[in-house]
């Protein structure tokens, strides 16, 4: 494995190195393995992966008698994961992934558009990957790439934007009104956690393939992220389809008060309520839990 050519190999490193502010260096290498690196998360240290895994069966027991609810009573559920890049998406995805059946619970990853999904109506493309009934669609990022991503690295206008953002609310509006429960996750972590899951991530072969060269370039455009994502939960957290933020510092509690969310969201048969309990309030809550962490870099 070590002899092949890594496409991103010691770029993270160097910016570690050479770029990143200072206090976010420091904590970075002087963290133990389960240490947490953001001062203002609740827990010091991650959850101890034999209570996580304890904690994680009942709750996809309860995964599973949503997945029957939803096929039985021709359900459409869509779930958005959105969030910073190494937030931990893909984790909580599979921790649902992993125990439903997949003609049921669909995951959706969209690639860049073509030319022609370009020239096409913005949210037509996502218009085709919604759920019909009796089925869970999880949006591995969604159409709120416009918002953020998109708008950071400039490939979107200020006019497209806007429009968007005119759109999003009447969208998901209309989805809702169709019977269609919608719900929109938005993981966080600290710049230094980010830089530490980056940096593991060049570091293995067998996880280097998650590297992008949007998460190399992102490494520097922290401010530019935060300010966007400020402005999306600003406009588009609404009373019909409202943000959930969770603080994805430790993955282990991010991944549990995922599925909490879900579970006690969804009105399913037999849900057993003293497993579905309320996620973490430390953890999990409005865009209020949000921590905005700008670092004046330039951006």
């Amino acid at each position: 494995m070590s002899d092949i050519p890594m496409p991103f190999a010691g770029q993270v490193t160097a910016f570690l190195n050479d770029r990143a502010p200072a206090p976010v260096r420091e904590v970075v290498e002087e963290a133990r393995k389960r240490d947490v690196l953001a001062g203002s998360y609740p827990y010091a240290r991650w959850m101890k992966k034999s209570d996580y895994e304890d904690a994680l069966k009942p709750l996809q027991f309860e995964l599973v008698k949503l997945q029957h609810w939803i096929d039985a009573t021709d359900q459409r559920v869509i779930i958005l994961f959105e969030g910073r890049d190494t937030a931990g998406k893909s984790g909580a995805i599979n921790r649902i992934a992993e125990v439903t059946n997949h003609r049921t619970v669909r995951i959706e990853a969209l690639p860049r558009p073509t030319d022609r999904q370009m020239r096409e109506w913005f949210f037509q493309r996502y218009v085709a990957r919604l759920p019909a009934g009796g089925e869970m669609v999880l949006f591995d990022r969604s159409w709120y790439n416009r918002a953020v991503i998109e708008h950071v690295f400039g490939f979107c206008t200020p006019d497209q934007r806007a429009r968007f953002f005119q759109q999003v609310p009447d969208f998901e509006r209309m989805l809702v009104g169709d019977g269609v429960h919608l719900i929109k996750i938005w993981l966080n972590v600290s710049r230094a956690e980010q830089l530490r899951r980056l940096l593991a991530r060049e570091a293995n072969p067998m996880r280097h393939w998650k590297l992008s060269r949007i998460d190399v370039d992102g490494l520097g455009k922290w401010d530019s992220y935060t300010n966007a994502i400020a402005e999306t939960f600003e406009r588009t957290h609404t009373e019909i389809a409202p943000w959930t933020v969770i603080r994805a510092e430790d993955k282990y509690r991010a991944r549990l008060a995922v599925l909490q969310h879900i579970l006690r969201t969804l009105p399913y048969t037999y849900k057993e309520t003293s497993v579905a309990t309320p996620p973490d309030p430390q953890v999990c809550g409005t865009p209020a839990i949000w921590d905005a962490e700008l670092w004046d870099d330039g951006t």
